[in-house]
């Protein structure tokens, strides 16, 4: 059984949703997926003069009706309705989204977008739906300006973190890229003792560090044991930047991070808000 059948695209017809549509074909392709879009009509995000002097229910009715219309026609061109679903709900966004990936969706793909991450976006559906939904999840905020790699560039990066849960996240990685035919890589960013020394991502060639060693033995027997044989890159610095430098220099089309299990106290930290704000790639989590 596929590890990823089914792909939910939530919209809400902004211009961030039109970019992020050519990610969602791309990995459809690549995964042998099907795709479904979603929109939520939330009555909390409407006008409040009109709540005050019409009926909620009136308003729903007449929302709905514009809201399937819109849906119908949105990206008509790239998802024919007759090849792809498309569902029209009524409540909060991420409650509404979260219950349909439960039915049946393997993987949600939606944009962020443009802001401060953490202040503007920690309340928007994108952050919620990061911190609250069970399935993967993939994201990017570059969508608008710039384009998915061509189909044949299938080049992956993974960060192990060697905590509780890599396990798990290099077992998924390690699955979903033997799926859709794409070479793994690894990097694991050991924590520089001075924060003010740049980036290293060449330790390869510098004497072995006792740290770096257990690092790199632990990341093999990591690998045994999902089965995996993915080159890995070990760099040193702020473990923020030292990841996202490596990943800018990786020529990748995916950066895949671990954001815990459904319910982990601290799911997503600032290390997993920072990573998608600032990859240079979509990141796809875990």
């Amino acid at each position: 059984m596929a590890l990823i059948a089914n792909i939910l695209f939530p919209v809400d017809f902004s211009s961030s949703c039109i970019a992020m549509a050519p990610y969602v074909k791309r990995a459809a392709t690549l995964l042998g997926a099907k795709v479904t879009l979603v929109h939520v009509v939330d009555l909390a995000s409407y006008n409040g003069f009109e709540l005050y002097v019409r009926p909620p229910s009136e308003i729903s009715e007449d929302q709905t009706i514009i809201g399937r219309e819109r849906l119908d026609r949105f990206l008509a061109h790239q998802f024919p309705l007759s090849e792809y679903p498309r569902i029209l709900v009524t409540g909060d966004a991420t409650k509404e989204i979260a219950q349909i990936a439960r039915s049946g969706f393997d993987l949600i793909i939606m944009p962020t977008h443009a802001g401060t991450f953490r202040r503007m976006l920690l309340g928007s559906t994108t952050a919620k739906i990061l911190d609250d939904v069970d399935c993967p999840v993939v994201t990017s905020r570059h969508a608008e300006t710039i384009a998915p790699r061509p189909l044949e560039h299938r080049e992956w990066l993974c960060t192990i973190g060697l905590g509780e849960d890599s396990e798990r996240l290099l077992r998924y990685a390690h699955q979903a890229a033997a799926e859709a035919r794409s070479n793994l890589h690894i990097v694991h960013a050991i924590q520089g003792s001075d924060p003010s020394l740049p980036v290293r991502l060449n330790l390869e060639e510098e004497i072995q560090s006792e740290e770096r060693q257990e690092a790199r033995e632990r990341i093999a027997d990591l690998q045994r044991r999902v089965g995996s044989q993915a080159p890995v890159r070990i760099v040193a610095g702020p473990i923020k930047d030292a990841l996202l430098e490596a990943a800018r220099r990786f020529d990748a089309d995916l950066l895949i991070i671990g954001r815990g299990p459904h319910g982990a106290h601290g799911r997503l930290r600032d290390l997993t808000y920072a990573v998608v704000r600032d990859s240079p790639f979509p990141v796809f989590s875990i």
